[in-house]
C-alpha cells in the first residue's frame, strides 16, 4: 500500500479516537453531530448566518448540543432556559472569555472583553468604578449625550434633505461621548483624523462579521500563514493601538496626580500607585488595550443599532408617526429630551426594545468557557471548554414574542399600551460577562433617537415596502445594509 496513504489513514482513526474519547471520557459533552477528522463539523454550519445553522441543528440535538469547530469541541446553549441556567444560575462558571484567536493575536490576554480570570475581574472593577466617577448613569453624563445629540442634529441639518449614508454621522456621536470621558475631549465631526480613526472600527466589524473569520478562528494556523481580510483587521487594531498611545503619551506630559481629568488620567494614576508592585496589573499595554476596548464597545455598537434602527423606522412610516406623536405630546418642539422623559412614553421605549430585539446584534454572542469542570444538564462539561450562547433563541423566542421575525413594538407593550418589560430582552447579554456599557448604550439610544426623531422627518429614497432590512453580514455582529437616507427639518 502506498506509504501517503498509510499515514493518511493512520491520522483519520488517531484524529477519530481522540474526538471519541473527549465525548466520551472525563468531558461526558452534550450530543451533537459527528464530527469530521480535522474539519470537525465546520461544513455543516453557514458561516454567512451562524444562528440559524445553530437553531437547526437545535432541532435535532436539543437545547445543550456540541459542535466541534476544527478540533476544538464547543458547547452551545440555545434558548432562554439553558442559556439563563449557565450564564446566571451558574454565572461566576460560565464566566470565562472562550476562545477568540483572532483576537488574542492583537490583544494578548488585555483588556476587559478577553481577558479572564483575576485580570479580569481587576480590571472590569476598575473600569466601571472609573465611568462611574466620570458620570455613567449619572446625570453629567446625560448632559454630554444631550450636548453631543445638538451636534448631531446641527450636522443633519448641513446634508440639506440631500440623500446621504448616515453611518459615519451616526457614528461620531457616540464616540465623541466616549472621547469625552477618555480623552477629556471631543471631536469635530470634519476631523480627518477623527473619521479615519472612526473608519478601523467600522471595518473591523466587517471583517470579524464575515465567514473567513470563523475559518480562522476554527483554524487558527491561517492567521499566521495565509492572507485574508483578517491581515487588513490586525493592521487596522495596530493603527488603532498607536493613535491610543499616542494620546496616552500626551497625557504622560501633561499629567496632574491630584487633578485627574479622565479615564487615562485614572489609569496612569493607578499605575504610578503600583509602580513597586511586580504582579501589577497596571501597565501601558493594559491601558491601550482596555482603551480599544471601550471604544469597540461604546462606539459601534451603538451607532449599528441607531444606524439599523433608522432603517426599521424608514421601513415602518406608521411606527415612526407614532413615536413623533409621542415626542409632541411628551416633550414638544422647544427643549431638548431627557432621561426623565423616558418613563412617559412607552411606545418610544417599547420602539428601542423592538429595534435591539429585532436586529439581533449580537447573534452567538461573545465566546464563554467554563472556569471549572461542571455537571450541567447530567453532562460533564471539562474547564476551559468554549461556550456559545445563542443570544437569537433567545430574543426571537416564538413563545415569548409572537411573530419573532416581523418589526412590532407590540412585543413590549401590555393591552393597555403601557411598557412590558421581559427577561428574554438580552440583548447586552447577561450574567457576570453582561456588557458593562448597557446603562449607557439605553441613555445614548433614547435620547439620540428621540432628539433626532424631534428635529427631522425619515425620507426613504425608496418605496418603504422595497427596503431590505436583512443583515449583509450575521457572524459576529449583525450589520445592516448600506441605505440612503433625507433628514427633512420639521
Amino acid at each position: 500500500m502506498d506509504p501517503v496513504v498509510v499515514l493518511v489513514i493512520s491520522l483519520s482513526c488517531i484524529l477519530l479516537l481522540s474526538l471519541w474519547r473527549q465525548r466520551s471520557g472525563k468531558g461526558r459533552l452534550p450530543p451533537g453531530p459527528m464530527p469530521l477528522p480535522i474539519l470537525g463539523n465546520i461544513l455543516q454550519i453557514d458561516a454567512k448566518n451562524i444562528s440559524k445553522s445553530l437553531t437547526n441543528l437545535s432541532k435535532a440535538y436539543g437545547p445543550v448540543f456540541t459542535v466541534y469547530l476544527g478540533t476544538r469541541p464547543t458547547v452551545v446553549l440555545h434558548g432562554y432556559k439553558a442559556v439563563k441556567e449557565a450564564l446566571v444560575d451558574h454565572g461566576e462558571v460560565f464566566s470565562g472569555r472562550g476562545s477568540f484567536p483572532v483576537s488574542d493575536r492583537t490583544r494578548k490576554g488585555l483588556g476587559i472583553i478577553f481577558s479572564n480570570g483575576n485580570r479580569w475581574k481587576v480590571m472590569r472593577r476598575f473600569s466601571v468604578m472609573t465611568l462611574r466617577n466620570f458620570g455613567m448613569g449619572k446625570r453629567s453624563i446625560e448632559d454630554r449625550i444631550q450636548e453631543e445629540a445638538r451636534c448631531l442634529v446641527q450636522e443633519l441639518r448641513k446634508t440639506n434633505s440631500s440623500p446621504c449614508d448616515p453611518t459615519f454621522l451616526l457614528g461620531c456621536a457616540p464616540c465623541n461621548v466616549i472621547c469625552s470621558v477618555i480623552f477629556h475631549n471631543r471631536f469635530d465631526y470634519k476631523d480627518q483624523h477623527f473619521l479615519y480613526f472612526m473608519e478601523k472600527f467600522n471595518e473591523n466589524v466587517k471583517i470579524l462579521s464575515s465567514p473567513w473569520i470563523l475559518i480562522c478562528n476554527s483554524f487558527p494556523a491561517l492567521i499566521d500563514y495565509f492572507p485574508g481580510s483578517h491581515k487588513k483587521l490586525l493592521k487596522n487594531v495596530a493603527y488603532v493601538k498607536q493613535y491610543i498611545l499616542e494620546k496616552v503619551q500626551e497625557h504622560q506630559g501633561s499629567l496632574d496626580m491630584d487633578n485627574p481629568r479622565d479615564f487615562i488620567d485614572c489609569f496612569l494614576i493607578k499605575m504610578n500607585e503600583e509602580k513597586g508592585n511586580q504582579q501589577t496589573e497596571f501597565t501601558t499595554e493594559a491601558l491601550i488595550n482596555i482603551v480599544t476596548d471601550l471604544f469597540g464597545a461604546g462606539t459601534e455598537t451603538t451607532s449599528t443599532t441607531l444606524r439599523y434602527g433608522l432603517l426599521l423606522l424608514l421601513k415602518h412610516p406608521e411606527v415612526t408617526a407614532k413615536v413623533q406623536e409621542e415626542i409632541d405630546r411628551v416633550i414638544g418642539r422647544h427643549r431638548s429630551p431627557c432621561m426623565q422623559d423616558k418613563s412617559s412614553m412607552p411606545y418610544t421605549e417599547a420602539v428601542l426594545h423592538e429595534i435591539q430585539r429585532y436586529i439581533d446584534l449580537f447573534p452567538i454572542n461573545l465566546p464563554h468557557a467554563v472556569t471549572c469542570d461542571i455537571k450541567f444538564r447530567n453532562y460533564l462539561i471539562p474547564k476551559g471548554t468554549t461556550i456559545i450562547t445563542s443570544l437569537t433563541s433567545v430574543l426571537h423566542d416564538s413563545k415569548e414574542f409572537p411573530n419573532p421575525e416581523k418589526f412590532d413594538p407590540g412585543h413590549f407593550l401590555d393591552e393597555s399600551g403601557k411598557f412590558k418589560k421581559s427577561d428574554y430582552f438580552m440583548p447586552f447579554s447577561t450574567g457576570k460577562r453582561i456588557c458593562a456599557g448597557e446603562g449607557l448604550a439605553s441613555m445614548e439610544l433614547f435620547l439620540f433617537l428621540t432628539t433626532i426623531l424631534q428635529n427631522f422627518h425619515l425620507k426613504s429614497l425608496v418605496d418603504p415596502k422595497d427596503l431590505d432590512t436583512t443583515p449583509v453580514f450575521n457572524g459576529f455582529v449583525s450589520v445592516p445594509p448600506a441605505y440612503q437616507i433625507c433628514f427633512i427639518p420639521i
